[in-house]
């Protein structure tokens, strides 16, 4: 019996156990507990299940002494629930997901909430990059102009092996071999969640690769801080620690200009509410949905103890501060979500329910990051360069 029939046959015989209880956030652990795997049917167009391939999936709880609580399955090594205490000292969901995993499969819906993204965040413009004289074709899952979140089947809709699991720690891997959604190289990397005892949520992801290609992860968790995810994130108080971003085209791929956020719906230096310019009709936010989908190009220039962002929820008095090591994050408004989606507890998730907070490389880096104020932005790992990456989110209330 070959590895992936007997990973297979594995699965087939461990039946779900059922869990003791609920999570504090009201997920039944058992409604976690599959094997799949996702393969995509190019010449059929879509997303079909691989038994052979099936890898078991459950559900993670990380808890800290607060009573603070995680969520994590390792179906894409997605973030389900975030409980954290309000102002109230009552313990309440901060992040949008599913009560039960099949509802991340992409044939159900084709969904990026809370996974751990790669091999390349973000857009890679028309699916191609060079490199030492080679030009890299890549699939373009993002309308047929770019290459977005990996491709077809990115690590969000594959199954991380789990390397180590305790109360507070997730420690996840994944192997891509070489050729992966087209990209060159085999490249093992990791994902590891720690829930901190101060409330702090930290993702550190690393990665080697045995040729030259790109990495540049993230998590897409989408975080609504105001303790009820039937509401908007519009009053929301966000700060975001950069001077400049990096406007787009009518695809959403950098034009290759570092503009100043000075005089524009983008300056959020001193905070201000989320959707305060949402009726303006900026025609660079009208083009992403009406909201915000761009990249901010970090004062912090890689200093992790430097804050990058901070929202505050005056609702709730929830405030989560973020660093990182990387140049640029990218927040995302939750445009395209319509109300047709149920997620935890029969919630249909609305336009501006949310907001992601991706730490990245700038968008299309493969192709751009030898252009003026794109230095930190150099995407290619290979042997001799490793990938490291760190992003952090602390929770706290208001002041």
């Amino acid at each position: 019996m070959g590895s992936a029939a007997a990973v297979a046959f594995l699965c087939a015989c461990n039946p779900a156990q059922k869990s003791a209880g609920l999570t504090e956030s009201g997920i039944n652990p058992a409604d976690y507990d599959t094997c799949i795997a996702v393969a995509y049917d190019a010449e059929a167009g879509k997303f079909v299940a691989d038994p052979e391939n099936a890898k078991e999936v459950k559900l993670y709880t990380l808890t800290n002494k607060n009573g603070m609580e995680v969520c994590i399955t390792n179906f894409g090594g997605r973030i389900v629930s975030i409980m954290v205490p309000n102002k109230d000292g009552d313990l309440v969901d901060v992040a949008c997901g599913f009560d039960k995993v099949e509802n991340y499969f992409p044939w159900n819906y084709e969904t990026d909430f809370g996974c751990s993204v790669g091999r390349y965040a973000n857009r890679i413009n028309n699916g191609e990059y060079t490199y030492e004289g080679k030009t890299v074709t890549l699939p373009k899952n993002n309308n047929g102009v770019a290459c977005l979140h990996g491709g077809y089947t990115g690590w969000q809709y594959q199954v991380y092996d789990v390397l180590e699991a305790t109360p507070q720690s997730l420690a996840l891997q994944i192997t891509s071999p070489d050729g992966d959604n087209q990209f060159p190289g085999e490249v093992v990397a990791n994902v590891d969640f720690k829930l901190t005892d101060d409330n702090a949520i930290i993702i550190i992801y690393d990665g080697v690769a045995d040729a030259p290609t790109v990495l540049n992860m993230t998590n897409h968790t989408y975080f609504n801080l105001s303790g009820d995810l039937n509401n908007t994130i519009d009053e929301s108080i966000l700060m975001v620690n950069a001077d400049n971003y990096t406007p787009g085209d009518e695809n959403l791929i950098p034009t290759g200009e570092i503009r100043p956020v000075e005089g524009t719906v983008f300056d959020f230096r001193k905070p201000k509410a989320i959707g305060t310019d949402f009726d303006k009709n900026d025609p660079e936010m009208e083009s992403v949905g009406g909201g915000y989908d761009h990249n901010w190009c970090l004062n912090t220039k890689g200093n992790k103890k430097e804050i990058a962002v901070t929202m505050i929820d005056p609702r709730s008095g929830i405030k989560m501060d973020m660093y990182t090591n990387e140049p640029g994050v990218q927040c995302y408004t939750a445009n395209f979500q319509d109300g047709t989606r149920p997620g935890k507890g029969g919630i249909m998730y609305q336009k501006h329910c949310a907001i992601c907070l991706e730490s990245q490389k700038y968008p299309d880096s493969p192709n751009k990051y030898t252009m003026p104020g794109w230095e930190l932005s150099n995407p290619f790992v290979s042997p001799e360069r490793e990938y490291q990456s760190y992003c952090k989110y602390v929770f706290s209330i208001a002041e």
